[in-house]
């Protein structure tokens, strides 16, 4: 696998990412409708200080075992990831690819954010909480399978299908709701 780095500085915060991808044309597996829900929302950045302009669209970068469905947002260690919406707190998880994540629902239901490759959780997060958008919910880290020398925040979005199960919907791009965060 070939590696990519790309170093950009904006903000004065240090952005890098290292990869071994090859960049798809960007796809949107979910229905129209769940991309309309989606920029309706009018997301926050979860990284504060992160301009929606730097973003590298990562969506439909290849991962082992496929597309990767989710932006990477290069940040230092123990950065705050702060919740983009208000919703509510379904679960807090450890895997082997996400490491510690933070599943989020918004207001409705419909949505899914998910957090992953976090350092640690913030104090007092519990599920069940309910979620002001801008709320520190963890730190940007390199748990899972993140590169431990790449700290970044795997930001992922599902539209919930209507058993509304924190694991499982469709894949929805954040970026061009992101990029749009000034």
């Amino acid at each position: 696998m070939a590696t990519r780095v790309l170093a950009a500085c904006a903000s004065g915060l240090w952005l890098c990412a290292a990869w071994g991808v090859a960049s798809a044309q960007a796809v949107d597996t979910a229905p129209a409708g769940g991309t309309a829900l989606l920029a309706a929302r009018a997301i926050a950045m979860p990284i504060a200080g992160v301009q929606g302009s730097v973003l590298q669209d990562t969506f439909t970068d290849r991962r082992t075992g496929g597309s990767h469905e989710a932006l990477d947002i290069p940040a230092p260690r123990g950065t705050p990831v702060r919740a983009v919406d208000d919703g509510k707190l379904v679960k807090l998880f450890t895997s082997v690819p996400g490491g510690l994540t933070v599943y989020q629902f918004d207001p409705a239901g419909r949505l899914a954010y998910y957090y992953a490759h976090l350092d640690r959780y913030a104090d007092n997060i519990r599920e069940g909480m309910a979620l002001r958008r801008g709320d520190v919910i963890g730190y940007v880290g390199t748990t899972g399978n993140a590169p431990p020398n790449v700290p970044h925040l795997h930001f992922a979005v599902f539209l919930l299908d209507a058993d509304k199960r924190w694991w499982k919907g469709t894949a929805i791009n954040p970026y061009p709701a992101l990029r749009q965060v000034p």
